[in-house]
């Protein structure tokens, strides 16, 4: 969950103190925020970053206490492309222009605004697909030199990756638009230029939107696709999100309700998935796992909620976990 509390890009005590309380209340891994590559990759000038070497020092110190805790740290990567340059949640989230601490151009693969009032993007020349691909390398390397064990691959709710693959969003008549195959290609590219630097033995995460739900739009068979792509390439796991690309889309949000993409995904391409999305039930969340829907559970707004969420989900499923010791005393008995 983006928490929109950096200057400048910089990790600082409250991503600290949020990321390690959920180690302390036994998530079995903890990502960041979606973390820029570039400074102009954004969603508000207050993001988390990851564009310099600067940017990993602060990181080292909370990823070794997510591990000291047991659990896995890891980094979540992206660049918000035609999303970009717009302010907080708590001050409206609305497009910010350079004169209000915001930025342009904004780049996307088409010169094809979010919504109204969002500025109109700049299309990507090939060139600068280049420079963005190795931010992304770049960016996971600093991740791993910061100790993180698990990268993800933001390309879903309309940020740069996701504009891309979606034929609504991406208009190109170049060799990065029109095709299936054109149109995945910068998503290859990143995966790509990421496994050269990313340990082989470490996993790589894609966050997807698994559909557009707009007519004309990408589609399941389409994320079915692109997994049967990425999985010899790398990608180990399929974190199956959807929407967030056309402003216009009806979404039928509920408990659970993108759990059936996890599992479409999983079975059909034969590739390890996570369901996300409304899950906020412990017994939910063990019977998506138990029942073969998806192979990991992610939770954002729950944790936000509830960061000691798995010691009572435990508790819940008569799962005797180990407590933390400081903690020992208020263990649900």
């Amino acid at each position: 969950m983006c928490q929109y509390s950096c200057h400048d890009g910089f990790a600082n005590d409250w991503h600290f103190v949020h990321l390690g309380t959920r180690a302390v209340g036994r998530a079995a891994a903890v990502l960041t925020e979606a973390t820029a590559v570039t400074a102009d990759g954004r969603i508000s000038p207050a993001d988390l970053g990851l564009w310099t070497d600067a940017h990993a020092e602060p990181l080292e110190r909370i990823f070794s206490f997510i591990a000291k805790q047991g659990a896995v740290p890891g980094m979540q990567l992206f660049h918000a492309g035609r999303k970009a340059s717009t302010a907080e949640p708590w001050k409206g989230g609305k497009p910010l222009s350079p004169a209000e601490g915001g930025w342009t151009p904004i780049f996307a693969p088409s010169p094809i605004p979010f919504s109204d009032g969002y500025q109109v993007p700049k299309a990507l020349t090939e060139a600068e697909i280049a420079t963005i691909v190795q931010a992304f390398g770049a960016a996971a390397r600093r991740a791993h030199g910061a100790g993180a064990k698990v990268v993800e691959i933001h390309a879903a709710h309309g940020y740069l990756l996701n504009s891309f693959l979606s034929p609504l969003s991406n208009q190109r008549t170049d060799a990065y638009g029109g095709s299936f195959t054109n149109r995945t290609r910068m998503v290859c590219e990143v995966v790509a230029a990421i496994r050269k630097v990313w340990p082989e033995e470490l996993p790589l995460f894609i966050r997807i939107s698994a559909r557009d739900w707009v007519e004309g739009g990408w589609t399941i068979e389409d994320s079915i696709a692109l997994a049967r792509l990425l999985k010899p390439m790398g990608v180990d796991l399929f974190d199956c999100s959807s929407g967030g690309n056309v402003a216009r889309a009806r979404i039928p949000v509920g408990p659970g309700y993108q759990v059936a993409f996890a599992e479409q995904v999983r079975r059909d391409a034969n590739i390890l998935t996570g369901s996300v999305g409304m899950i906020t039930d412990a017994a939910q969340a063990d019977t998506i796992i138990r029942s073969g829907q998806a192979d990991v559970v992610f939770l954002a707004r729950q944790f936000l909620r509830d960061p000691y969420w798995p010691l009572i989900a435990a508790h819940k499923l008569g799962h005797d976990i180990q407590w933390p010791e400081q903690y020992e005393r208020a263990k649900v008995k």
